[in-house]
């Protein structure tokens, strides 16, 4: 084989590789799958290519996930601020409206979740040469194969997907940086160092940049496990403090059902919670068994169930015993001056920030591939220039967290304006677009229950954003 010809291999090897890391494998040359089980039992997957001449390579595929592993992710991606906001969240959704609204947006999300698998689950039987697509390309193979008035949208609707993507996963961070910062700072401030938010936030720079760089979720697993430790310990030992600290009020003495100002804000601070629907395509597609994910006690039901358990029951204490003072995160309600309190909330501060590189994962694979492909220079360095970029990237978290005024109005604003959009609209429309495919395949249920989740949608994203924009600039001044 000439130079030339090895120059082409390679770079056909490198694009199966960077296929597989994103999520979806392109049909570039014959492919002959093998798997191989390893001493642990784990299976590792090579794929033979060859080239037009005859003459093969062997490229390996990333590790595959079990079960556990992705029910671990799936959590992490799930549990984060979110779930130290769920006081705030019964708050504005009152205790017995919160209590009965939260499963309703749980089970809305994981049906749309469904909807979204079965929509790549058919775009890759459609299309040749393709194992999985991730979420906007998803979205664009359903419109590409969609009636023929929609399908020069399909490019549209990635690129929208995409933007909703990358806003969400940088808002998350951002919110990530405030969760640690608020936290530590109270730490800080009682053991006499005499310091502002700002320098704790940029000492909390540095180590944000190391598990940046992980570009694997295989790589990751044990980052998010014991950050799934730090948090279940934070959330623990608060409540602990909660119902060891006095008599809990009675119910009676907090709302029950609050205005619709105030449900907007519940709105959004739910979906906020629910964070997880950026991972659902990768986990899934990641695991060594794909059908387990969305089985009936699969990953997916599972995972929800305990996550929306643990949701309703710690925003439930959290208001019962704070009640109209219950802060953006409860551990910020801790009183700071016990070692213990002190304890717990960096704990709960570490939890999330182990939580970032997951978060920031997401939107560094929507980001780097666009960019590596239009830049002659990113083609020539990508490690150095994919460094550049994630570095540029948490400066970018890091300013936008400088200027946040409260935490709790940043994810309500980003839960109602963007992740309600990811986790029912697109869902919805895919929904709508794949059903339109097949004869009679829209029915009065599917079309009447589409609508009613859209109208559900657009009206917790219209007032959700609007209130917490509202109540953003009401701070500012």
């Amino acid at each position: 084989m000439d130079a030339e010809q090895e120059q082409q291999q390679s770079v056909s090897e490198q694009k199966a590789i960077e296929a597989g890391e994103m999520g979806r494998t392109l049909e570039i040359t014959p492919v002959t799958v093998t798997t191989t089980a390893t001493s642990n039992g784990d299976h590792q997957m090579e794929k033979q290519t060859t080239d037009v001449e005859g003459n093969s390579s062997q490229v390996k595929r990333r590790h595959a996930t079990s079960n556990l592993e992705a029910a671990t992710h799936l959590f992490k991606g799930s549990v984060g601020a979110g779930l130290f906001a769920m006081g705030d969240c019964f708050k504005n959704g009152g205790l017995a409206g919160a209590t009965i609204l939260l499963p309703i947006i749980a089970v809305m999300c994981v049906h749309c979740e469904r909807m979204l698998i079965r929509g790549s689950v058919l775009a890759v039987e459609r299309t040749p040469g393709a194992t999985f697509f991730d979420y906007p390309e998803t979205v664009e193979k359903c419109f590409e194969y969609g009636p023929r008035p929609l399908r020069r949208m399909s490019r549209i609707m990635k690129l929208i997907v995409e933007m909703f993507l990358c806003v969400t996963q940088f808002g998350f961070c951002a919110i990530y940086f405030v969760f640690i910062t608020e936290n530590l700072h109270q730490v800080l401030q009682q053991n006499g160092v005499d310091i502002s938010m700002s320098m704790v936030m940029l000492i909390t720079l540095l180590p944000a940049m190391i598990p940046s760089l992980m570009t694997n979720l295989k790589y990751i697993s044990p980052v998010s496990a014991f950050a799934n430790v730090a948090l279940l310990f934070g959330l623990i030992a608060t409540l602990s403090i909660a119902f060891s600290d006095g008599p809990m009020p009675a119910v009676s003495d907090r709302h029950l059902f609050t205005s619709g100002s105030q449900l907007s804000l519940f709105f959004g601070t739910a979906l906020f919670s629910y964070e997880g629907i950026a991972l659902i395509l990768p986990l899934r597609n990641s695991m060594r068994q794909p059908e387990n994910f969305s089985t009936r006690f699969g990953v997916l039901n599972s995972t929800m169930f305990f996550t929306t358990a643990l949701f309703m029951f710690t925003g439930f204490v959290s208001y019962v015993r704070w009640g109209e003072d219950v802060a953006g995160s409860i551990t910020l309600n801790l009183v700071v001056e016990d070692v213990f309190s002190q304890v717990v909330k960096v704990v709960a501060a570490l939890g999330v920030f182990l939580g970032y590189p997951i978060q920031f994962f997401v939107m560094m694979k929507i980001l780097w591939p666009p960019l590596k492909r239009s830049n002659s220079c990113a083609q020539k360095y990508p490690i150095s220039m994919q460094v550049v970029l994630r570095f540029f990237m948490v400066m970018m978290t890091f300013g936008v967290a400088l200027v946040v005024p409260q935490l709790n109005l940043f994810i309500s604003l980003i839960g109602a304006l963007c992740s309600t959009c990811l986790a029912f609209v697109i869902p919805v429309l895919i929904d709508f677009v794949v059903r339109a495919q097949v004869p009679k395949g829209l029915g009065h249920w599917s079309y009447a229950k589409n609508l009613l989740i859209l109208a559900v949608a657009l009206l917790g994203i219209v007032t959700g954003t609007y209130q917490s924009i509202v109540e953003i600039i009401r701070e500012f001044k």
